[in-house]
This record gives structure tokens, C-alpha cells and sequence, in this order.
């Protein structure tokens, strides 16, 4: 069994600093607070990005294998919150877009149904708490 453990420290105000199992750290804040010029990232945001890099890592490793490699690819996702506390994403929408001269459909969306039902984590998680729903965009150049 894979343990991920991360450390998060308050520096100040609404401000915490996460490291990651990588080594690397980075800020979270209070987005609605003044943080002045700080740099950094707001935590169910974050989940978001969790998902779509999750899913993408997956999708770009099963379109190298499957020798259908894209020029451009990057996944766009929207969350709804709920309005009551706690807040959490109800829906989920995430839009897969990809872009090449040569476009390969079938194994895209292949590429996109393992990802989504079988291989990103991210993904199985959220369904459990919030309505998925994906869609791919082809972009012929």
C-alpha cells in the first residue's frame, strides 16, 4: 500500500505552506481574504487541477502507447459549489481538448474512457461526491 504524506504549516493570516511528496512547497490561502501580492492557491481549486492532472498524465501515456499522439492537449474543469457549508463541488464538468493535423478519434476517446473509468483516482474519488461529466473537443489544425 502507496502512503502520501504531506505537511502543512499556518505562516500567517490565511495562509498555509504544503509540501508535497516530491519535496516541493507551495502556498494555500483564503482566496476571498487579502493576501496582498501573494502567490499561491486556493484549496478546492486545487482539487480541481488534482483532477485534471490526474486524468491527463493517464491520457497522455495511454495516447503514447497507443501511437496517437496529439500537438496540443490541455483539459479545462469547472466545479459548482454547493451555496449551504460546508461547500463542496456537487458538479463537475471536465472538457478534454485536443489539437493536431492529424487527429485519431477512436483511440482519443479510448485514451479518455480508461482514464475516466478505470485509471485516474482523482476522478473515482469525486464521483463520489459529485455529478462528472466529460466531454471531448477535437481542434484539427
Amino acid at each position: 500500500m502507496v502512503k502520501n504524506t504531506v505537511s502543512t504549516v499556518w505562516t500567517q493570516k490565511s495562509q498555509f505552506e504544503t509540501d508535497n511528496p516530491s519535496g516541493y512547497k507551495f502556498t494555500m490561502f483564503d482566496k476571498s481574504q487579502d493576501n496582498g501580492a501573494l502567490i499561491g492557491f486556493a484549496p478546492k481549486a486545487l482539487m480541481l487541477s488534482s483532477l485534471a492532472g490526474c486524468s491527463g498524465l493517464d491520457v497522455v501515456s495511454l495516447l503514447a502507447k497507443m501511437r496517437a499522439e496529439v500537438a496540443d492537449f490541455r483539459i479545462e474543469v469547472t466545479g459548482e459549489l454547493t451555496d449551504e457549508h460546508p461547500k463542496y463541488y456537487k458538479k463537475v464538468r471536465v472538457e478534454y481538448h485536443f489539437t493536431d493535423s492529424n487527429l485519431q478519434p477512436e483511440k482519443i476517446q479510448k485514451a479518455v474512457n480508461l482514464s475516466v473509468t478505470t485509471y485516474c483516482g482523482v476522478m473515482e474519488m469525486f464521483r463520489k461526491f459529485a455529478e462528472v461529466e466529460t466531454e471531448i473537443v477535437l481542434h484539427n489544425i
